[in-house]
């Protein structure tokens, strides 16, 4: 078995995960080690590409986001300033238009006056791909390992034994002397076992935190332009009819037009169906609403959370994703009191689940990390 020494162990390289590693690089605190079960990094962000055969546009301007889309500078300031510091551009969400209301199977769908947002929604240039991107970028490369699954904790004296499996079967241990939990709470108590166990009502208050939008999942349509523009509409429909309750336009500034739904479907019957049965049922829902051109996207996107392993657990399937507490973040007392701190946006008091909450949850237990390490000295 390998083993790895080091000051903190960052469990996750979601956007929670990168931007502690940022913080502490910023704060001069370079030995570290970022852990990440997917060979990918990003965690509940996923942009992925749009074909194109424009040669003007990069590829970065030509993606669609499966996972989060939106963020609200008006009052998310701390993660407009990020973008702002990693030089990523935004544009407002389109909303302007007429929407479609479906609100019956035995009425056809009404046309209505649409309404724009206020505070506005903003996307990034890129997809929320290029924050992960962008902070990748300021961070060692030695210091990230993919396709590592932390499944044990073991306190041990003066330090902490973090134990990960790789996709082969090979083992991974780490000894740290703290550990930031960059993962959904639920995860982490559903995945991790540690040693001794983590005080009952700690365990308990994780394993009942929902994991924001793990039951989902979403559905892209991509097209050569927005066709729904042209007709006066906003590309936005609200809809009791078909798999899809909430439709909104995916399209880019520069790029392919788009449409993208969230599923009402429960996970249960989306699981009796073929990702082709449901991409099926959400292009017969875009024909019913927006007219023939739509029954014909040149791409098609689909991404179910709920199935995700690195996003849900069973227990999210059968629970709201809407939290009524926010969880303690690390023990009252005991070993694991200060030694493991719980990052991940569900631990923000401010903004539970959403990205914002993911960078204002970090820079809490990064900093509760640095006093307590400081506290040591």
């Amino acid at each position: 078995m390998t083993i790895r020494k080091t000051k903190t162990v960052i469990v996750g390289a979601g956007l929670s995960g990168l931007y502690a590693a940022l913080l502490l690089e910023q704060a001069g605190y370079h030995d570290y080690l970022l852990l990440e079960s997917r060979d990918r990094f990003g965690g509940r962000i996923l942009s992925v590409e749009g074909e194109t055969h424009d040669t003007r546009l990069t590829a970065n301007k030509h993606r669609f986001d499966l996972g989060p889309s939106w963020f609200w500078p008006d009052y998310q300031p701390q993660l407009q300033h990020l973008f702002d510091a990693l030089g990523i551009s935004y544009f407002a969400q389109h909303e302007t238009g007429d929407m479609w209301l479906d609100q019956s199977p035995h009425q056809s769908p009404r046309r209505a006056h649409g309404y724009t947002n206020v505070p506005a929604s903003m996307r990034p240039v890129g997809g929320m791909q290029s924050v992960i991107e962008a902070i990748q970028r300021n961070l060692d490369p030695s210091r990230i390992l993919t396709g590592h699954t932390v499944n044990h904790i073991r306190h041990q004296g003066e330090h902490v034994v973090i134990t990960s499996q790789q996709a082969a079967g090979s083992h991974h241990a780490c000894h740290a002397q703290h550990v930031l939990l960059a993962l959904p709470p639920r995860l982490v108590e559903h995945r991790i076992t540690f040693e001794p166990a983590l005080p009952e009502h700690l365990s308990n208050a994780w394993r009942e935190t929902p994991t924001w939008m793990a039951p989902h999942a979403k559905y892209v349509a991509v097209y050569e332009h927005p066709f729904w523009r042209e007709q006066g509409q906003s590309g936005e429909a609200r809809s009791l009819h078909g798999p899809m309750g909430e439709i909104h336009d995916a399209s880019t500034p520069e790029g392919s037009a788009g449409l993208f739904g969230f599923l009402r479907l429960p996970m249960e019957m989306r699981r009796r169906l073929s990702e082709e049965q449901l991409m099926y049922q959400c292009r017969a829902q875009l024909t019913r609403l927006f007219g023939p051109e739509a029954a014909s996207p040149y791409q098609e996107f689909v991404k179910d959370w709920a199935a995700d392993p690195y996003t849900a657990t069973p227990l999210d399937n059968q629970t709201s994703d809407h939290a009524e507490t926010v969880p303690p973040h690390t023990a009252n007392s005991g070993p694991w009191s200060g030694r493991v701190i719980g990052i991940g946006s569900e631990w923000s008091t401010r903004f539970p689940g959403y990205l914002a909450g993911a960078i204002d949850a970090a820079s809490t237990g990064v900093e509760a990390l640095l006093t307590h390490r400081n506290k040591r000295i």
